[in-house]
This record gives C-alpha cells, structure tokens and sequence, in this order.
C-alpha cells in the first residue's frame, strides 16, 4: 500500500475514541480493546499506516457510556460502523481482543456490513457482565451486551466452582469451562452464531489460554461454520495455521499475550505467523463494496 495521509481525531458521543483518517482509504478498521477499557490507539495506528482508516473505538467506561461491560448495546458497533461508512469506507473491517472479541463477532453477526472480523483471544458464547451497569449495580449478574434494549442470552457464573491458580495467579479458565458443563442450556442459548455472519472470520487463539476457553470443536458455532471461518490459528510450541500450512515457533501463548504481533508493522506478520497468513491479513483490508443496509 502506498502511503497516504493520516490524521488523527478525537470523535465524542456515541463513537468515541481515536480516529486515524487516512485519505483516500476506502478501507475502514474499527478495533476493540479488551475488558480493561483501554482504547487500543497503538493498533490502530498500525493499521493506519497500512492504508485505512482506523478506529480506536471506547466502548464503555467513557462520558455518558456504560462504566462497566453490562448490558452493552450492539448498536454502539452498528454506530461505529455508521462512522466509517460516512467517512467513504466501502469495506468494514472489525479488530477485537478478548470480550473485544466477543463483541466484533456478536457485531458481526447481526450487521451484515462488516466484511471481516479478526478475532483475538474471542468467545464462543456470551458471558455475564463485568463491572456495574448504567444502573451502578453489578450484581445480580446480567448479560454483558443488549440488542434493541433487550439483554442477550448469556451463561452465568457457576457459585460452586473452586479456583485455580496457575504460575501463582488464579486461572479462571477452569470456571468457565465448569460453567459451559453446569449450564448448558444457557451455553446453547448463548452460544454466538458465526456461521450466520457474511463476514469473513479469522480467529486467533492462544493454546495456553488460562483465562478462559476459546473454542471448542465439538460444541461451539466456530466448528459449524467453515466457508466463513477461513482459518482458526491456535498458538502453543509449535504454530500450525490450518489453511495456509505455515509454521513458526512461538512460546507458550495466553490470554492475548500473542497479540504482540498484532503491533508490529504488517510485514512483521511474514516472520511470526508465515507469508501466506501475512498474506491473508492484507486481504481482509482490501477495498469492496459494502452493503447498503443492516
């Protein structure tokens, strides 16, 4: 990609955040931070200096949102996509980390416009809130995302699960697992439907994940879904990206730890993950029309 012009603005309201304008990008990147409400302006950059346009987007804990990760609406990502639209983006790309993630393949799912999705450390189902809602409570639990003012169905907290620690830090990976088992018809209820979205999907998973499971291809919509999940990268000793065929050593990967290569230059991508995934990634960016309605 040629270089081209960037400047950065500071958009408020319901799309708030750091806004890369790249002139002439006809490609526009919304990405999502994960629960610590950081607003991930390093990677946007990033894929602002590859050509788009990109949007750091805060999506809760800012003016007049949300303080927490309870009840939050779609329609905030439905109004992220609004932005890039009005601002001559005709391809609509979606980068999340972790409940990140979790919202760019819910987003994804029920916004027809988004062309692509990468999704980092993501969820197979929807979980319970984390932190207070517009109300200042935060329990009893509650959906972590709504739709139309109504909460999705999401999978509660097992009360009897007893901690882990892994390296002398509690893993929480195994309460989720133990709440997928002791609610599974909440799970079912919950689980997101990927293989109903028009996007293309590439799913980054970490083999050392303590935090929480991040697939499973025996009960999770991910497995059901092979024309749009191109490619499921899962990070352990050796790297093996099943639709490219590449290999790289990587160390243990946790939870997100592997996005380290997401903040390098894309050409980086070629030395991590191997040319044809670099390959790949480049072309999710690229320019397409986008559909006119949701």
């Amino acid at each position: 990609m040629e270089a081209q012009a960037v400047r950065e603005e500071s958009p408020t309201g319901i799309v708030a955040g750091t806004f890369f304008r790249c002139s002439q990008a006809t490609t526009g990147v919304v990405v999502l931070g994960g629960s610590s409400g950081r607003v991930d302006v390093g990677r946007a950059r990033l894929f602002a200096d590859a050509g788009t346009s990109a949007l750091a987007l805060q999506w809760f804990g800012g003016e007049g949102q949300i303080p927490g990760i309870c009840e939050v609406p779609l329609e905030t990502f439905f109004a992220a996509t609004d932005y890039l639209i009005e601002t001559g983006c005709r391809r609509i790309v979606y980068v999340g980390t972790s409940k990140g993630a979790e919202a760019s393949l819910l987003a994804a799912v029920h916004d027809q416009r988004i062309d692509a999705v990468a999704a980092i450390s993501p969820s197979s189902v929807v979980w319970g809130n984390i932190g207070a809602g517009r109300d200042g409570v935060s329990w009893p639990e509650r959906s972590s995302w709504s739709l139309d003012g109504i909460a999705l169905p999401f999978v509660p907290t097992d009360p009897d699960w007893t901690p882990e620690y892994v390296d002398g830090q509690v893993s929480y990976r195994g309460l989720f697992e133990s709440c997928l088992k002791t609610f599974k018809r909440e799970a079912n209820a919950a689980t997101i439907p990927v293989e109903t979205a028009s996007a293309e999907i590439l799913l980054v998973a970490g083999g050392d994940d303590a935090l929480w499971p991040l697939y499973r291809s025996r009960n999770i919509s991910f497995s059901g879904a092979a024309k749009q999940v191109r490619s499921l990268i899962s990070f352990r000793r050796r790297m093996r990206v099943t639709a490219f065929s590449c290999q790289a050593k990587i160390p243990h990967a946790r939870h997100c730890t592997h996005t380290e290569a997401m903040t390098r230059p894309i050409q980086s991508w070629a030395e991590r993950l191997g040319k044809a995934s670099e390959n790949y990634f480049s072309k999710i960016l690229k320019c397409a029309p986008v559909s006119a309605t949701r």
